[in-house]
């Protein structure tokens, strides 16, 4: 039986523009306290410590606000929830810019994190939506976005001379995207209802917490985020360290894997939806990143020396870009599950996130402790615990859009039932149950 797949809006670039500057000023305003960080850490009389306390406030705001954000978001729509927060936001920006005290930096870059946690949380309901099976090329535009914003703000937060001017220029940047959010920005198309109710949030977040594929969409995302998030951030002290190489050169190596990661998100998730099976594709692609990972830390950090440049910042190039691909596709799992689809996603995507930035935070502290100093053994777990992601993604059934799941919902959705309610989905269609592979 062939189902007719509705047209999707035009609008719908719009929307996807207006989140990724969202995306792409959180990332900038944070990883600018990373670019100045030599001239804040002496005005506020921060150690290292101090400074990454700083840099990673706005992971800790997402933690609080990921879950009730998103659950908010189920009852009343994301675009009033993530308008809230992106006012928070906003005021943090400005008084991250006048703030003379470290305390005042402190509450500024957690006041900075909301309107971002939000945004994260309600994610998959909004591209769900405007995007419905495409979710996942949505997201990989986002998850490119956010790269922008740390490439950017390596880049361009030194240039204005001092951090007043570049926080000032910064939070009137971020006010004018909170403006366009506000005027641009619609739950739904014209004519589509939002898949939303009137039930207690709690409600919303129980239904998502109950079911097992959540929990091992979560997992995974948080083991692959932990893992990569950790390893760039180690690749250019283990490069001076352990192969002599200069500051500058070692911080060039390091953005070509973030420039790999830009195009791993946007390109990996367009060829994903063209298979139309997505574990295969997920399992191979985590397998090649990690043996790309491997030869950083066994063939470059091990043995003392690097090859060619060019060569190694191909390869950097490539490690981002494999290491990014199963982020935007992961994340964009909830929709695709029965009992979840767009009426429950803002509280699956609150879910994923708040696990996924507890790995980040948990797992390379774990990691850092077992490895005691060790760069070769640091970077060897990192990619150890990259590679475990795959065992997540083998329990969860097959979801993409040539799976059987996937033409059950289309031909359930057909027949007038648009919105997933997880009472009524048959638990002894064999599709419906998760498949140990």
């Amino acid at each position: 039986m062939m189902v007719d797949k509705p047209k999707l809006s035009g609008y719908r670039w719009v929307v996807l523009a207006v989140v990724c500057l969202v995306c792409i000023l959180a990332n900038y305003m944070q990883y600018q306290v990373s670019a100045l960080a030599v001239y804040l850490m002496p005005m506020f009389g921060i150690d290292e410590a101090g400074f990454s306390m700083l840099l990673l406030m706005p992971m800790l705001t997402a933690v609080f606000l990921s879950i009730p954000m998103g659950t908010l978001g189920d009852r009343i729509g994301p675009k009033k929830v993530v308008s809230a927060c992106m006012v928070v936001a906003v005021l943090g920006g400005f008084l991250r810019t006048f703030g003379d005290s470290f305390a005042l930096q402190m509450v500024s870059m957690f006041m900075l994190g909301a309107g971002i946690s939000a945004l994260n949380a309600n994610l998959i309901k909004i591209f769900s939506v405007w995007f419905m099976d495409k979710a996942q090329v949505a997201m990989g535009f986002f998850f490119g976005s956010a790269g922008v914003g740390v490439i950017c703000a390596q880049m361009v937060a030194p240039l204005f001379g001092s951090v007043f001017m570049s926080y000032l220029s910064a939070a009137i940047a971020l006010t004018v995207v909170a403006v366009l959010w506000l005027l641009l920005l619609k739950d739904a198309p014209e004519g589509v209802e939002a898949p939303r109710g009137g039930e207690s949030p709690v409600k919303y977040f129980k239904v998502a917490a109950k079911s097992r594929n959540v929990w091992l969409i979560a997992l995974s995302y948080g083991f692959s985020m932990a893992a990569c998030t950790a390893f760039a951030g180690f690749v250019p002290q283990a490069l001076i360290i352990s192969c002599g190489v200069e500051p500058v050169t070692a911080g060039l190596i390091a953005s070509c894997a973030a420039f790999g990661s830009i195009v791993g998100s946007v390109v990996g998730p367009a060829i994903c939806n063209r298979l139309g099976k997505w574990k295969p594709y997920l399992v191979v692609t985590i397998v090649v990143g990690t043996l790309l990972m491997v030869y950083f830390w066994y063939g470059v950090i091990m043995s003392g020396s690097i090859p060619s440049l060019p060569a190694l910042m191909a390869v950097m190039v490539l490690s981002g870009a494999f290491g990014a691909i199963n982020g935007p596709i992961v994340q964009a799992m909830p929709y695709a599950l029965p009992e979840i689809r767009g009426k429950y996603a803002g509280s699956a995507g609150g879910l994923i996130s708040t696990v996924g930035l507890l790995c980040s935070y948990f797992i390379p502290v774990a990691v850092s402790a077992v490895a005691v100093g060790s760069y070769v053994m640091n970077l060897g777990l990192e990619s150890l615990v990259f590679l475990l992601s795959v065992g997540f993604i083998l329990l969860i059934p097959e979801l993409g859009p040539k799976g059987s799941i996937a033409r059950q919902i289309a031909e359930r959705e057909a027949a007038g039932s648009p919105d997933a309610d997880p009472m009524a989905v048959d638990a002894k269609e064999p599709e419906a149950v998760p498949v140990r592979a």
